[in-house]
């Protein structure tokens, strides 16, 4: 393949003009609303070495490559670059926790090997490609995200990665919009496993999870959770940060919520699948700081903020309020934004939410966006906010001085906003 001979000589993958470094390869993406086709001078005159381009009118000379489909040539490319390598990949998907499932298995398995992981959540039909394309020959193992809002995607992707071994964080209500029903959700992820059946690969299943173990039967796969597992690791302790049990250890991790020890179990078992020492599994989880609006802590002289604005459905929304609830701290608050994605399923997921945060008892719940101010659902401590603009003009937040206040919604609302009023 002449054009991975081009990008084994070159200093990589480029799709961004502004983002070019010298000898890169330039692939010409295009989207809705530009086209990459035509920035093809720009980038060779910032130094790409090539540029890959499927219009043939803005091909000028050899450093102009001309392919049918520049977005196919790229996953082709990746998959092409993975069998080169021919290094052990790992694959994770799911409707909840894979980013930060992802970078707890890359903290543990950077204990005993040379890793590249997806950076962020770059995990789609573009993302994936270019994590591959992000390894090399001194790489030992791959740790591949893959993320999907309809069904057939998680396998386009399997196609394009191959992985040898494969995990599904959960199956929950997230991106309806586009599978449809939960019903679609569990067949969507579930491609990963037919991937692996397919190829006779390795899964990892969480024991305490019926989905999982159902969905799995006939496969070959390595367990953790139960005592019976493989891995015997358990939940211990949360108040706010979650405490793990492995044999007879305790991992003490900076992260919060009960719905993280199943993230955290999960990379504690690949890593000693790897054969990496619980000492440096502990020392892994115990090191690694949430970041990116993910399942961080902030402390605010006597407020401790729980901030988790990075991404929100039915599904996650629920077990943050759960854990809200099981904390000790007092008073406590809530700041939950729309969830998006749900499609027809929508009002109905939002009004769960809101009965949900009502019959808990906080001290003040807010609740902002279009489809949580259109329920018109009332109840004693509870306010809505059409937007995040509405709140941040409105609120009085200097009444937020103490105890414990969750900050959850979708990306798209960018809660996050609200550090600089507190």
């Amino acid at each position: 393949m002449t054009l991975h001979h081009h990008f084994l000589n070159s200093t990589g993958i480029s799709t961004d003009t502004r983002k070019i470094k010298k000898d890169n390869i330039f692939f010409a993406l295009k989207g809705d609303n530009f086209n990459g086709n035509t920035y093809a001078d720009l980038a060779i005159d910032q130094g790409a070495s090539y540029v890959v381009i499927d219009e043939e009118q803005f091909k000028k000379d050899d450093r102009y490559i001309l392919v049918d489909d520049v977005l196919q040539t790229l996953q082709e490319l990746a998959s092409f670059h993975r069998n080169y390598l021919g290094i052990p990949i790992i694959s994770l998907t799911g409707s909840n926790g894979k980013t930060t499932t992802k970078e707890l298995i890359n903290a543990v398995l950077t204990k005993g090997y040379k890793t590249v992981a997806t950076v962020g959540n770059l995990n789609n039909h573009i993302g994936v490609p270019l994590t591959l394309l992000s390894m090399s020959k001194d790489t030992e193992l791959g740790i591949v995200e893959m993320g999907a809002n309809h069904i057939g995607e998680i396998e386009m992707l399997c196609n394009i990665a191959q992985p040898d071994y494969g995990y599904i964080t959960n199956f929950g209500k997230a991106h309806l919009e586009g599978f449809g029903s939960e019903e679609g959700v569990v067949i969507g992820k579930s491609e990963l496993y037919k991937h692996l059946k397919s190829h006779d690969k390795i899964v990892f299943v969480n024991s305490n999870d019926a989905k999982q173990v159902d969905l799995t039967k006939g496969m070959k796969t390595f367990t953790f959770g139960l005592k019976q597992s493989d891995v015997w690791v358990s939940f211990k302790n949360v108040n706010p940060l979650v405490e793990m049990n492995l044999d007879n250890l305790t991992i003490k991790s900076n992260l919060i919520g009960v719905y993280n020890s199943n993230n955290i179990a999960a990379a504690v078992a690949i890593g000693r699948y790897f054969k990496i020492s619980d000492k440096h599994i502990v020392e892994a989880v115990e090191n690694y700081v949430p970041s990116n609006n993910r399942s961080q802590i902030i402390k605010k002289d006597n407020l401790t903020i729980l901030l988790d604005a990075y991404n929100a459905n039915p599904s996650s929304m629920k077990v943050a309020l759960e854990n809200l609830q099981a904390l000790n701290d007092t008073p406590k608050y809530a700041i939950l934004g729309d969830m998006f994605e749900l499609g027809a399923s929508a009002k109905k997921e939002h009004m769960s939410i809101a009965k949900l945060a009502a019959s808990i008892h906080l001290d003040g719940v807010l609740l902002v966006g279009e489809n949580f101010s259109n329920l018109n659902f009332d109840a004693p401590g509870i306010a809505y906010y059409t937007s995040t603009k509405e709140l941040l003009e409105n609120e009085d937040f200097s009444k937020y001085k103490t105890g414990t206040l969750l900050v959850k919604g979708s990306r798209g609302m960018a809660l996050e906003q609200i550090l600089d009023k507190l």
